[in-house]
């Protein structure tokens, strides 16, 4: 059974279940954005050109309100945008808790930089290939 939790866990914490759920939940809240944008200021604008409601309808609360509902859905979206980061970025550190950190090699440096063009040659060059300068060692 532990066997069995443990290839759970690492099929549904890899890299490409976890975009996918984030897409999807992303998605979903942006469906809500133009969700929306069409009922809130698309559709007025066409009950209004076609007479559906006339300009008597469409008084300062109800105009309020269309777009109240509007940026309610953009806060939303928000929200669950930052709360997605939020536990992605726990579970990033959940997951390296247990993994040994390596250590950054020190590696010599490759090149260098020619003390007459100042441009950035091979550490071996004896000779600058810019500038064909004889350099000192």
């Amino acid at each position: 059974m532990k066997k069995f939790l443990n290839e759970f866990k690492t099929f549904a914490l890899r890299g490409n279940v976890m975009d996918l759920a984030v897409g999807m939940i992303i998605g979903s809240a942006f469906t809500a954005i133009v969700t929306a944008l069409k009922d809130n200021f698309i559709q007025p604008i066409l009950d209004f050109v076609t007479h559906t409601h006339t300009a008597d309808y469409y008084t300062k609360e109800v105009l309020l309100g269309y777009l109240s509902a509007f940026i309610s859905a953009i806060i939303n979206f928000i929200i669950i945008a930052f709360v997605l980061f939020l536990l992605i970025k726990g579970i990033n550190t959940l997951m390296s808790i247990g993994k040994k950190k390596t250590e950054e090699a020190t590696t010599e440096p490759t090149t260098k930089i020619c003390p007459f063009c100042k441009s950035e040659i091979a550490i071996e060059a004896v000779r600058c290939a810019h500038c064909t300068s004889k350099l000192d060692e």
